[in-house]
């Protein structure tokens, strides 16, 4: 039952990638991509697998990662409350579309959309630190209009995320940041968002048999130890550089993959 695809090597070099993925998961946001990136990059898993599993795995992140911001406050607010809402039901549309959409995507074209996320976030995550700019949309998540655009951003990221075996947090805290919303506020929403976005994606590739929960057990183990710490840092060092160091990994990778 709990046999792998591949060696005791691989095995330890996809637990230390995952430690440190859920380190950037709960200090930055876009942290669990580069599980889904070492899963397609260093296996020969079909991107059905890749993404069932990872999604498996964000489950439980988004768990811890919501349970830990709720307990140092970030989560007690109305603002914070009617944010995660919103945006949690329209993500799980989102993302069992995206899981259905999986199943006709070939592992070439996967690689290269994995690509261009990574990319297209390593950017943002860059200008954002070295030129700053302003919100895009000052959103008000109290208001009617407010909400109407966090559902449709919501749909959106689970579209992408479901597709890609992506957590939430990869595009949710960039995204949020865009329409004004507070960084650390973004990133504890974005954890409450995870675990619908993970659960009905992670269901659907289930139920198709494409999740391997021995990998599963592996890497998630890792991972949340990782969320856990990443909440400790985000509370006690400024993430700037942190934020930097992972835009330009984003970009790096972002090439290769799609190759």
């Amino acid at each position: 039952m709990f046999a792998l695809p591949f060696g005791l090597s691989l095995a330890l070099l996809l637990v230390s990638i995952a430690f440190f993925s859920g380190i950037g998961i709960t200090t930055i946001g876009p942290g669990g991509i580069f599980v889904t990136i070492a899963l397609y990059s260093l296996t020969s898993l079909p991107s059905s697998q890749v993404a069932g599993t990872a999604h498996a795995t964000f489950v439980f992140t988004g768990l811890v990662g919501s349970a830990a911001y709720l307990h140092s406050g970030e989560m007690n607010t109305g603002e914070s409350r009617a944010i995660a809402v919103v945006l949690s039901v329209a993500s799980i549309i989102g993302a069992l579309v995206g899981a259905y959409v999986n199943t006709f995507v070939p592992r070439s074209l996967f690689g290269l959309l994995l690509g261009g996320v990574a990319s297209a976030v390593g950017a943002i995550i860059l200008y954002r630190e070295r030129r700053g700019f302003s919100p895009i949309y000052d959103l008000d998540p109290l208001t009617r209009g407010g909400k109407i655009v966090l559902a449709g951003l919501g749909f959106a990221l689970g579209i992408a995320s479901g597709l890609l075996g992506i957590g939430g947090p990869v595009l949710a805290v960039p995204a949020l940041v865009l329409v004004g919303v507070p960084m650390l506020l973004a990133v504890a929403v974005a954890q409450v968002q995870s675990i619908f976005i993970a659960t009905f994606a992670a269901s659907g590739y289930f139920l198709q048999g494409n999740v391997l929960l021995s990998l599963a057990v592996v890497v998630g183990a890792p991972l949340l130890l990782g969320v856990v710490v990443g909440w400790r840092v985000a509370h006690v060092v400024d993430p700037e550089r942190l934020k930097v160091a992972l835009g330009i990994v984003l970009l790096g990778v972002g090439p290769y993959l799609a190759l």
